[in-house]
């Protein structure tokens, strides 16, 4: 417990005695020595506006502001802050619609000290991870790039991407093509600004899709024409080549162009020069190409569906983007950045979300990826009307979208062998399984599995007890 001397509590109770008997054994039992007290609820908020604290301990019973009424006050401001909400015997159901507006845990006011103690233990505990996570994301960004800035809207404490903007830094200065893959929604695009970014900044940059160009299309959009070049060409328009001169030329969705698109762009990549449609000489590009794909080129080429020369053309440098499912560490830090975007764009105040959202999302598998993350953030903001975000909308997408495993590998888990386990047996591990998707909290792991959290306490303390 001697670490919890660093924690700064306020206390907010209109019983005086309760506030000044709490403070003692806070400090008499913790260590803890910052605390502060409040004895009318109305001057709160003004009191955490002046020196924000660690911890809030809130009465719920008071009068002027109730505790269920000043909590997604508290919350709206700082959404980060653990509010422990403290209550009387008849008051649980108070308590758990505290706990949906966002409230860290409740007790009963008559619970042992211990108990007590014990809460705001583990409230510390999550606060210095929550720091320890800023702090490894801080130093990710600041110590292991050379260029923090250009990676900006790049989102990530994953080592895997942390590695990669590593490699864009290493290789951005060249002249050779970057070859980015993923699948759709991993941010392909942002990377390709980041090597623009960190090698031409100053210089046109110039995007284009080419999935669905026919051959003259992708021509004329590319390499433009001459006046006369075609019925209907009564002035000359130049391409999107000498659009991007000295700058960066993105195409995105490369393995779907055509087979005479691709020799077009080879001769372009090999020679460094490119033929508008109706001219009689090539001209000379400047420009650093980058291309991405969402599909595997080593099997189109296999398959006879893209240019060998033209692959090894492109990848002279290449980055694999991991699919969100694969950095579920990024979860909370995408969720907090599509936040505040979406609600800039809104023009509205960023609202706080309920500590088990992040470990909801946590649990999907995101086949969208960061695209259909920012759909969801999108959605509920755009239908959030309380102080807390509501996750109503982010479970409609999960219960619609989601199918976790294949009908052959759900028959595969519940091949149970020779001896079927008992209905407690059978019980005790889907509650096993819940508490482990949930990382250990309870709230969430009684959602999946239907049951009220006080039931799911109490088959985990039988479950200790025998």
């Amino acid at each position: 417990m001697n670490e919890l001397h660093k924690l700064s509590v306020l206390l907010i109770d209109d019983e005086a005695a309760w506030l000044n008997g709490l403070s003692i054994a806070l400090e008499r039992s913790a260590g803890i020595t910052d605390i502060r007290k409040c004895n009318d609820s109305r001057k709160a908020l003004d009191l955490l506006r002046q020196k924000p604290v660690d911890l809030v301990l809130l009465d719920i019973t008071m009068p002027h502001l109730t505790g269920d009424e000043l909590l997604p006050l508290i919350l709206a401001e700082y959404p980060d802050l653990p509010v422990i909400v403290l209550t009387g015997i008849n008051q649980i159901e108070l308590s758990v619609r505290c706990m949906k507006l966002g409230a860290f845990d409740f007790f009963v006011k008559s619970i042992e000290q211990d108990q007590l103690l014990a809460g705001i233990m583990r409230a510390f505990r999550m606060l210095s991870l929550q720091r320890e996570n800023r702090h490894l994301n801080d130093s990710f960004q600041r110590q292991r790039l050379k260029n923090p800035e250009i990676f900006s809207e790049i989102v990530s404490s994953d080592p895997q991407m942390i590695s990669i903007c590593r490699y864009l830094e290493a290789v951005a200065p060249g002249p050779h093509p970057v070859l980015i893959s993923g699948e759709s929604g991993t941010g392909k695009e942002l990377v390709a600004r980041a090597v623009h970014q960190l090698s031409r900044p100053q210089a046109p940059w110039v995007a284009i899709n080419v999935a669905g160009l026919d051959d003259n299309v992708f021509s004329d959009s590319l390499f433009g024409h001459l006046r006369g070049a075609f019925t209907g060409a009564d002035r000359p328009r130049p391409g999107m080549v000498e659009s991007a001169a000295g700058g960066t030329l993105f195409l995105d969705e490369i393995g779907d162009l055509s087979h005479s698109s691709q020799v077009k762009l080879l001769r372009l990549l090999q020679e460094g020069e490119y033929l508008p449609l109706g001219a009689d000489k090539p001209r000379k590009a400047d420009i650093r190409i980058v291309v991405a794909t969402n599909c595997n080129l080593e099997t189109a080429m296999n398959e006879g569906r893209f240019r060998r020369d033209l692959f090894y053309r492109l990848a002279a440098h290449r980055v694999d983007l991991p699919p969100l499912r694969e950095r579920r560490g990024d979860i909370p830090l995408l969720l907090d950045y599509l936040l505040t975007a979406e609600a800039e764009k809104l023009g509205c105040k960023v609202p706080a979300y309920p500590r088990e959202l992040p470990v909801l999302l946590g649990t999907y598998s995101f086949p969208g990826n960061i695209r259909e993350l920012g759909a969801m953030v999108s959605d509920a903001l755009g239908t959030h009307e309380s102080g807390t975000l509501s996750m109503r909308a982010f479970r409609a997408v999960i219960n619609n979208n989601e199918v976790a495993i294949s009908t052959e590998e759900s028959r595969a888990k519940l091949s149970f062998g020779d001896q079927l386990p008992t209905l407690q047996e059978s019980g005790e591990l889907l509650v096993a399984e819940a508490m482990e998707r949930a990382c250990g909290n309870q709230t969430s792991a009684a959602a999946m599995l239907g049951i009220s959290r006080p039931a799911l306490s109490k088959r985990l303390k039988k479950k200790i007890s025998s």
